[in-house]
């Protein structure tokens, strides 16, 4: 029997969750919200596979997973000319703006209140208190 997944926590849905080749493309490709969330976090905002593992509350080896599968499914597209549906997985919707500066909806940061989008980065000092103050609920996770 497998193991069951373990909840993935994400600052959002994705925006858009279709693209299409301009010149139609032949077959689908399914990417998972926390595929695209491995992307977004490693790829755009720059974190460390570590960091991202933090962000997304697994273990390193499971986002290194998460983004090898993100970044093969992404190359599929990019070759073959694939439409990319963003769908599905074990998620959770991240509430709270301190952890997740610019990425949850929020127009300033709740821990230093300059606008959103910046680099608000926590130190180790306050990851370290994070990670004893919050678990995911796995009532709170959506299969997608």
């Amino acid at each position: 029997m497998a193991r069951p997944k373990k909840c993935r926590r994400i600052c959002g849905m994705p925006q858009w969750e279709e693209f299409l080749p301009a010149s139609g493309g032949d077959g689908q490709v399914v990417m998972t919200v926390d595929e695209f969330e491995s992307i977004r976090l490693i790829d755009w905002e720059g974190m460390t596979q570590e960091q991202c593992a933090s962000q997304m509350m697994v273990a390193r080896a499971t986002a290194a997973s998460i983004y090898e599968s993100a970044r093969r499914k992404l190359a599929d597209v990019l070759v073959h000319g694939r439409m990319l549906t963003i769908t599905g997985g074990e998620v959770t919707v991240c509430q709270d703006s301190q952890i997740c500066c610019g990425r949850c909806g929020q127009e300033n940061c709740r821990r230093c209140g300059r606008p959103c989008g910046h680099r608000c980065q926590r130190s180790s000092v306050e990851e370290e208190q994070f990670k004893g103050n919050e678990e995911i609920d796995n009532e709170t996770c959506s299969n997608l």
